[in-house]
Order: C-alpha cells, then sequence, then structure tokens
C-alpha cells in the first residue's frame, strides 16, 4: 500500500489535422499538448479521502469508513473496449478489482472521473480492494471546456496514480531518476481506467483523447482505430483560445447537412482533408528521422490548405480569421483545431523564428482579447516524477504544495 507521495503529470491534446472529416470515416491526426494535468495522491491518518482541485477552488472530503464496495463486472465484460494503439483484447483481469460508492453522496470509482469542472461531483479512486486514507490534489495547465482533452489528462492521471499506489501497476520512478513511464502492459491499464471515466463524462466518447493523454506524441484515428505514429518530433507551436464558446454538437450537425445538400462538393473536400493528414503523417515520420527546414514550409501549406477547407465545411468563425490573419502579418500559419465555431487554434512555430518576433505575435493575439500560450504537441504521455522534481513549478505557478 502506498507509504510515500506520488506526483502524476499527463498532456492535453489538440487535432492537428482531420477534424470533421473523421466524423465521415476520414484520418484524424491528434497530438499530445505540452500543456499538462498535474496530480499529488499523498497518504494520509485521518480516515479520510480529500479531492483538492485549486485551479477551481474546490475541495471535498469523504470519510473512509463510509464508503461502499460496489460490483465493476462491467469491465469485464468486454462491452466497453479501451480504444488504443494496437486496442490489444487481452488486457489483464479486474475480477478483484473494486469500485466505491459513497452513501449517500457521489459514486467513487477508478476511471469514474469528473473532468476539471467537477461538473458530474464524480472523481475516481478505487482500484483498490480497500480504499486507504488518501489526500488529492489535482492541478491544470490547460483551461477546462475548451476541446484541448482536460477531462481525460484528469482521467489517465488518477487512473495511473491509484493503479500505482495499490500496487496493481509498479511504480515505474528509480532512485536518482526525475520521470519515468510505465511499460506498455501498463499504459494499457490506465488508459483501459481513464476511458471509462470518460464514458462517464461524455456518454459516448470516441477513446482518442485518453489514449493520447496516456502514451502522448502522435496518434492516427480512423472509424475507432486508434494507432500511434512510430516517431514523432517535438514541435513548438503557438496555442490561442479565442474563448469563443460553440456546440460541437451543432458544428458537426451542420458539416452533414452541408455534405446532404451539396455531396459532390463536400465529399471532394473531406477526401482533400484526409490527404492533407496523411500528408502530414508522411511528413512527421521523414522529421524524426532527418530533420529539414523545407518540411516546416509544407506542414505550412498544409496548415493554410486544411484551415481553408475548414472554412468551406462552414466550421470557421469570424474570431479565428482574425487569428489567422494576426499571426500571418507576423509570417506565421495558423487553424482551428477541433470542432471550430471559435473555440481555440494552432500556429507552427519554426526553428529559426527569432523569440521578438514569438513575443510580437502574442502580444498581437493578446490585444485580440484571445488567450495565448508557448508550448509543444508531441509531448511525452502519463508520466512519473519524482516529489522534488516539479516543486519549483509548482509553487512558482500555481502555489498549492
Amino acid at each position: 500500500m502506498l507509504s510515500k507521495v506520488l506526483l502524476v503529470s499527463s498532456p492535453g491534446k489538440v487535432i492537428l489535422h482531420g477534424e470533421h472529416a473523421v466524423v465521415h470515416g476520414k484520418v484524424a491526426l491528434a497530438v499530445a499538448l505540452n500543456l499538462r494535468t498535474f496530480l499529488r495522491l499523498q497518504p494520509q491518518s485521518n480516515g479520510k479521502v480529500s479531492l483538492n482541485l485549486p485551479n477551481i477552488g474546490v475541495t471535498q472530503a469523504w470519510d473512509v469508513a463510509r464508503l461502499q464496495l460496489l460490483d465493476t463486472s462491467f469491465m469485464e465484460q468486454g462491452d466497453f473496449p479501451a480504444p488504443g494503439p494496437g486496442n490489444p483484447p487481452d488486457f489483464r483481469k479486474l475480477g478483484q478489482t473494486q469500485s466505491l460508492n459513497l452513501v449517500p453522496g457521489p459514486r467513487l470509482s477508478l476511471g469514474t472521473s469528473p473532468s476539471v469542472l467537477v461538473r458530474e461531483s464524480h472523481f475516481a479512486p478505487a482500484c483498490c480492494r480497500a480504499l486507504p486514507s488518501l489526500d488529492i490534489t489535482v492541478w491544470s495547465e490547460l483551461p477546462p471546456g475548451a476541446g484541448l482533452g482536460s477531462s481525460a489528462a484528469y482521467s489517465v492521471c488518477l487512473a495511473a496514480a491509484l493503479l500505482t499506489a495499490c500496487e496493481d501497476i509498479p511504480n515505474p520512478l528509480e532512485d536518482s531518476v526525475h520521470t519515468s513511464r510505465w511499460s506498455e502492459e501498463d499504459l494499457q491499464l490506465i488508459n483501459k481506467w481513464a476511458f471509462q471515466g470518460e464514458r462517464v463524462i461524455h456518454g459516448n466518447p470516441s477513446g482518442v483523447d485518453n489514449a493520447v493523454s496516456t502514451w502522448g506524441g502522435a496518434l492516427r484515428y480512423q472509424q475507432g482505430k486508434i494507432s500511434s505514429l512510430d516517431r514523432t518530433p517535438a514541435l513548438q507551436i503557438l496555442l490561442t483560445n479565442t474563448k469563443v464558446p460553440r456546440s460541437t454538437k451543432a458544428l458537426v450537425a451542420g458539416v452533414r447537412n452541408r455534405l446532404i445538400k451539396f455531396p459532390d462538393i463536400v465529399e471532394p473536400l473531406l477526401t482533400s482533408v484526409d490527404a492533407i493528414s496523411a500528408e502530414c503523417e508522411h511528413v512527421l515520420g521523414e522529421m524524426a528521422s532527418a530533420p529539414a527546414p523545407e518540411q516546416y514550409l509544407v506542414l505550412e501549406e498544409l496548415i493554410d490548405m486544411n484551415q481553408h477547407h475548414l472554412n468551406a465545411l462552414g466550421v470557421g468563425h469570424a474570431s479565428l480569421d482574425q487569428l489567422c490573419r494576426v499571426t500571418a502579418a507576423h509570417g506565421l500559419h495558423s487553424k482551428l483545431t477541433g470542432a471550430g465555431g471559435g473555440g481555440c487554434g494552432i500556429t507552427l512555430l519554426r526553428p529559426d523564428l527569432e523569440q521578438d518576433k514569438v513575443e510580437a505575435t502574442k502580444q498581437a493575439l493578446a490585444a485580440c482579447g484571445f488567450d495565448c500560450w508557448e508550448t509543444s504537441i508531441g509531448a511525452p504521455g502519463v508520466s512519473m516524477h519524482s516529489a522534488t522534481s516539479l516543486e519549483g513549478h509548482v509553487r512558482q505557478g500555481l502555489g498549492i504544495l
């Protein structure tokens, strides 16, 4: 059983290419975003399970003695596989793994995750046969509700930490090592539990978000099948949140209606987006083995073409057009990521770009009322950190530990 502090992190995600086309059977490329969610799990002796979400000012606590075990046989039935790279069918058996319910109060189960907003009042602390007294603190660099996989990052962190605490998977961190990752088999188990949390939050998720948070790098998704790109370079980007709310359901329906109304026009657009995803996948593979400046020029062309296609599909927005104009004025290339209609966009940063130009672009975007982060894509997946490795980051960034 847990005897020391565990510190876990996992990344968010962005769609690089293929949004909306993926709904119609085409390929989408999802990449790990190096804005991360962090979780600290600490043993206690006060007989309580505490959950602290300092980003949003939420703290809850439950008496361990009031928690009751529930059956989790649904995990054995195979009705809800956890999509992931290869999607292997031979997940280890979880027959003795239990979930827990607070009576009265919110359900607690490993993989019954709440999203960072806790709007479901769910969290997931139950891989153990007997729940120990724990203090769980979660904070995130990801803005919630922006289509960046914040709920999946939460679910993956919690699944990884609790499975490790309950010794269902080993702690991968060795002495004198600051950061480490789990074996492929253990990642499959983490992903399976995290997918259950995403199901609670979203009902019928694709499994892409939790897979990206688990494995990191870049994933290829098509018609329910997920596979990892073998070699993925870490690309620097600006991530911009226009803060314009949008309805993913309405945007998806709009593309479908346009396809029905103009099939001979829209179907070639979707096919072209699919070709953009394929070309990007090819270029990323080349960059990982033999990077060259001209490859960034190709990626910029693909970004521009995809953005025009997405506008033609009807999922653009004036705020996204403004984002593209501002970055183009600084010689940069941007596209929406996710559902569109507002939301977030990404801007590729070439390695030879001078930092003062990046700062000028960020200031211009901030002047539009947007939030902007300089970060990278292709980041590593869920990771365990030494207790001291992120202390300065945490204290400086959030001041919560």
